[in-house]
C-alpha cells in the first residue's frame, strides 16, 4: 500500500492568509454597512475603493499586469467570505471578475496589457451577454456585430448587466454571422465612452440591492478590428469555458450566505427561550440547524472540487454546474430555514436573515438558472 497522500484537504498557510484577509474584510468593512446599502440601492463604491486597496477587485489578474492573480480555488475562498458579509456588496467588488474572464481565455497580450492596467488603475469591467430574449439560451442573443473595414458595426441590447453603470468597459458577445447560430458568436471588448454606447435605468431588485444592475444599449457603435477577442466564431466556446469559472464563484457566495444564516440562526437559538428552554434544545429546531451545517459542508465541498478542476485543467462543466446549482439551492433553503426559525422576528428587518433570503433567490437565477445547470448536468451525463 502507498505512503504517499495526493489528496489534502487542508488549505496552505498561504491561503489560510488570504482566507482570513477576507473574512476580516467582510466583518469590519462590509457587514456593518451592508443594511445600509441594501436600503439605499447606491454603489458601495467607499467599500469598493477599500477592496481595491487590497487587490480584491483585481484578484483574477494575473501577477505580471499587477494583480493577484490567485487560483479559481483562492477566488472561491475570498467569495464565500465577502459573501458572508453582504452578497450584494461581494458582487459589486467582483463585478471585473466576470467581466475580464472573456479576456483571461481568449485575449491578446495587447489586450491583457491595455485592460487589466485599467482595473489595477481602479476601473471596473462588465460581462455583457443577457438580452431581454437570451438570458440561459446564450445562443438566442440578437446582437449583431458587422464588419465594415477594420471596424464592426455593433448593435444590440443588453439586459441584467451586473455594473453597467459603473464600468469603465465591457466584454461584449454578438453574432458576427448569424446564419450558423452559436458557431458565428464573437466577443469583444467595448470601451463605456465610445459613441453609441448607453445606460439603461437600473433595475430596482429584490435582494443583492448593493450590485448595480442595469440594461447597455449599442446603437451603431465602431467597434475595432483589434477588439475583437480571439477569432470571428470563437464567442460561445469563450461563453462556455467563462461559465466554468464563473459558476463555482458564485457557488462559493451562496455558502457564504448560507453560512452567515447558519451562524444566525445558532445565535439566535441559543438565546431564544420558549417552553422553559432554548429553542436549539427542541428537536425541531436542533435538527433543522443540523441540517443546515450538512448541506454547506457538502456545498462547500462541492465548489472547491470544482474549482480545483479548473485549475488543473480539467474539464469542469459537469462539476461546476453540480456546485453552482447544489450550492444556491441549499442557500435559498437554509435562508427560508432561518427565518422559520426566527419566528416573527425572521419576516421583520429589524433581523438580518430576510436580507439573506431575497439575496439568495438571485443565485438561483443568473449565470444560468438551475434548471439549466441540471440540463448542463444531464448532458454531461449523456455525451457518450
Amino acid at each position: 500500500m502507498s505512503t504517499q497522500h495526493p489528496v489534502s484537504f487542508s488549505l496552505t498557510d498561504e491561503q489560510k492568509m488570504i482566507q482570513k484577509l477576507a473574512r476580516d474584510f467582510a466583518r469590519n468593512e462590509i457587514a456593518p454597512v451592508a443594511e445600509e446599502y441594501d436600503k439605499s440601492q447606491e454603489y458601495p463604491w467607499p467599500v469598493v475603493r477599500k477592496a481595491q486597496e487590497l487587490g480584491f477587485t483585481i484578484r483574477d489578474v494575473p501577477e505580471e499586469y499587477g494583480g493577484l492573480g490567485v487560483s479559481l480555488l483562492e477566488d472561491c475562498l475570498i467569495s464565500e467570505e465577502l459573501a458572508w458579509g453582504c452578497a450584494g456588496i461581494s458582487s459589486a467588488i467582483g463585478v471585473s471578475s466576470l467581466g475580464i474572464a472573456p479576456i483571461l481565455i481568449a485575449g491578446s497580450d495587447e489586450q491583457k496589457e491595455e485592460y487589466f492596467g485599467r482595473l489595477v488603475d481602479g476601473k471596473l469591467a462588465a460581462y455583457c451577454l443577457t438580452e431581454p430574449e437570451a438570458g440561459s439560451d446564450v445562443a438566442g442573443i440578437r446582437t449583431t456585430a458587422k464588419k465594415e473595414g477594420d471596424h464592426y458595426l455593433l448593435n444590440g441590447s443588453k439586459t441584467f448587466i451586473t455594473g453597467g453603470s459603473v464600468s469603465d468597459f465591457y466584454t461584449v458577445f454578438a453574432y458576427t454571422d448569424p446564419s450558423v447560430r452559436y458557431k458565428g458568436m464573437s466577443c469583444f471588448i467595448v470601451d463605456r465612452d465610445w459613441e453609441g454606447v448607453s445606460v439603461g435605468k437600473s433595475f430596482d431588485k429584490m435582494g443583492q440591492r448593493a450590485a448595480n444592475t442595469s440594461p447597455v444599449n449599442f446603437d451603431n457603435v465602431r467597434v475595432p478590428a483589434s477588439h475583437l477577442l480571439g477569432e470571428e466564431g470563437d464567442g460561445f466556446m469563450i461563453a462556455m469555458k467563462v461559465f466554468d469559472r464563473s459558476r463555482p464563484g458564485n457557488a462559493a457566495g451562496a455558502v457564504g450566505v448560507a453560512r452567515r444564516a447558519l451562524e444566525e440562526s445558532i445565535e439566535y437559538a441559543k438565546n431564544r427561550v420558549t417552553f422553559g428552554k432554548p429553542i436549539w434544545q427542541h428537536q425541531a429546531i436542533g435538527h433543522m440547524i443540523a441540517n443546515m451545517a450538512m448541506e454547506i459542508e457538502a456545498a462547500r465541498l462541492l465548489t472547491q472540487k470544482s474549482a480545483w478542476m479548473v485549475d488543473q485543467g480539467r474539464r469542469a462543466a459537469k462539476n461546476s454546474s453540480i456546485a453552482k446549482c447544489f450550492a444556491t439551492d441549499i442557500a435559498m433553503r437554509i435562508t427560508v430555514d432561518a427565518i422559520q426559525i426566527f419566528g416573527g422576528n425572521g419576516y421583520t428587518k429589524e433581523y438580518p436573515v430576510e436580507k439573506l433570503m431575497r439575496d439568495a433567490k438571485l443565485m438561483q437565477i443568473y449565470e444560468g438558472t438551475n434548471q439549466i445547470q441540471r440540463l448542463v448536468v444531464a448532458r454531461e451525463l449523456f455525451r457518450g
